[in-house]
């Protein structure tokens, strides 16, 4: 094993974690996180892949969280106890002349007696849960960027998941589980979007596309175990206890191996934190030591020789909100652009799930299934995603769903073939869409720096939520609509697609300066 001399005369072994982090030499050379990754510790190696798969776990909790409820407000079965004739309906029937084959407890409907005129609650429900992932997506994206950090925010998130998740299963009355409902979307919207920047950040330029488009697998994942928790164990209230453990499970045994995102220390002023981590990457890796003549430093940074040495492990935190983006004519367009277009990819995605969901079988294979076919399509645009970019994939996959969903919109329903038809249309719009709601991700993270990113990731997610609210609504209105509306939607947002900039082999910018020197520089693509 080698050894090296410090500043100050102290001889360190490679590998020891000890040795000085930043440099005290005279004239040290400042480099920015992608360029230390590429250079010293490896764009995606063992400590990457490790760190991802632990993560992107916390996006199997939002599957199992935002899907329970298909299960636990469902229709359960029932029968007649009495004579019918005459009768079409449980709403014209004598009281006490049918009864749920279950029992009452075995959904909320069936308890809480949500059918004839009641039966629009169901549907309250679900709007208010996402009303709350709406609220809960740019409050935690604020946290994450600010006071708690990245793995802060995801602690919280998940103990409160667990704590709402089994307080929903003690509700007395409708109002009091709509309540919880609604905390329970409020922690759960910043599930995902905490994770997936936690998981991305510390990934160098080349393989970021490729993990970020990644963390979806997991997300389907949970909503194939929800389905197989819920097929087992169908009580809604023993439901909702069984789905709060796998969050108590990632809090006790997941969180404490996660490391905090070291771009987000480095905008904090953390220095000496930011780089005992890319030390702990560069080792994992099988790099050689982090040379003690190199400075990690803010991407605002690297071209100014005029910043004193002193200054670069303990420097004044870089604060970031929502406003800020609003405030730059670089970011207020490209905020503005993919809210609206996460809003109708949400619509889109959301509308035909639910049109989608009867492939004649039961809920819970159902269920299972659309949430399968949807891998494929991470599948093949995570491999052509760095060969055309991300733009041109972002349009080309909402276009190729938009189409099937018109094509869809002119076929009768009253013919047992042209359902079929009809169903491989809802399908392949299903795939390719799908495709888009994972690009998005990758594609917003990449749009921001560090210091606004999960505020700015937040509002794109509450469009998100904004559009599964509405979705119900527009999949009511039945016959050929749907389809219609949903074609409609992925046409303008391909069109709102065209006004973002690509950032195929672009650096993540740290600062709001960084990304404006960039851009003011033509045919920029990495900061040297």
């Amino acid at each position: 094993m080698s050894s090296a001399l410090s500043s100050h005369g102290k001889l360190y072994d490679d590998g020891d974690l000890r040795s000085p982090l930043v440099s005290r030499e005279a004239n040290p050379k400042k480099i920015t996180m992608d360029e230390m990754l590429e250079k010293y510790c490896g764009d995606f190696g063992l400590w990457q892949m490790r760190h991802l798969v632990l993560t992107c776990l916390a996006w199997l909790l939002e599957g199992i969280l935002t899907m329970v409820m298909i299960f636990a407000d469902r229709e359960p079965a029932w029968h007649y106890l009495t004579s019918h004739a005459g009768t079409m309906s449980r709403c014209s029937s004598e009281p006490g002349s049918w009864e749920w084959s279950g029992g009452n407890g075995s959904s909320t409907m069936s308890e809480f007696g949500l059918i004839c005129g009641d039966k629009f609650k169901v549907g309250l429900v679900q709007s208010i849960f996402f009303a709350g992932c709406m609220i809960g997506a740019g409050v935690f994206g604020h946290l994450s960027d600010t006071k708690f950090g990245r793995k802060g925010s995801l602690t919280i998130i998940c103990i409160l998941n667990a704590i709402f998740s089994i307080l929903t299963a003690f509700s007395p009355d409708y109002w009091t589980y709509v309540l919880f409902r609604f905390l329970s979307g409020f922690s759960t919207g910043g599930t995902g979007l905490c994770a997936f920047v936690l998981s991305t950040e510390p990934v160098g330029q080349s393989w970021r596309g490729v993990a970020g488009m990644s963390t979806l697998y997991l997300y389907s994942t949970g909503i194939v175990v929800v389905s197989a928790i819920a097929y087992f164990i169908q009580p809604w209230r023993s439901l909702y206890i069984a789905s709060s453990i796998p969050s108590l499970i990632f809090v006790i045994f997941v969180l404490p191996f996660l490391h905090e995102s070291p771009r987000w220390y480095l905008v904090r002023g953390k220095v000496d934190e930011a780089m005992k981590i890319m030390q702990k990457i560069a080792v994992s890796n099988g790099k050689q030591n982090i040379p003690y003549d190199v400075v990690l430093a803010l991407d605002s940074e690297v071209s100014k020789d005029d910043i004193p040495n002193s200054q670069f492990n303990t420097k004044k935190a870089i604060n970031g909100s929502i406003l800020d983006v609003i405030r730059s004519p670089v970011t207020r367009i490209r905020l503005f652009v993919a809210v609206a277009t996460n809003f109708f990819c949400s619509i889109v995605y959301y509308g035909l799930s639910l049109n989608a969901v009867n492939l004649g079988t039961n809920l819970y294979l159902n269920v299972a299934l659309n949430s399968v076919s949807e891998m494929p399509a991470y599948l093949l645009t995570s491999l052509v995603l760095d060969r055309i970019g991300r733009k041109p994939l972002a349009i080309g996959t909402m276009w190729f769903s938009a189409i099937f969903c018109l094509v869809g919109s002119f076929l009768k329903s009253t013919d047992e073939t042209w359902k079929i038809v009809r169903m491989v249309c809802g399908l392949l719009g299903i795939f390719g869409i799908s495709g888009t709601f994972n690009l998005l991700l990758v594609y917003g993270m990449e749009l921001f720096p560090t210091v606004v990113r999960n505020a700015a990731l937040g509002c794109s997610k509450q469009a998100v939520s904004l559009g599964a609210i509405l979705a119900p609504i527009i999949v009511v209105l039945g016959g050929g609509v749907p389809f219609a509306v949903f074609g409609a939607c992925g046409i303008i947002g391909g069109f709102l697609v065209m006004y973002l900039p690509e950032t195929l082999n672009k650096p993540l910018y740290d600062t709001m300066d960084g990304l404006q020197e960039a851009e003011a520089k033509p045919g920029l693509v990495a900061l040297d």
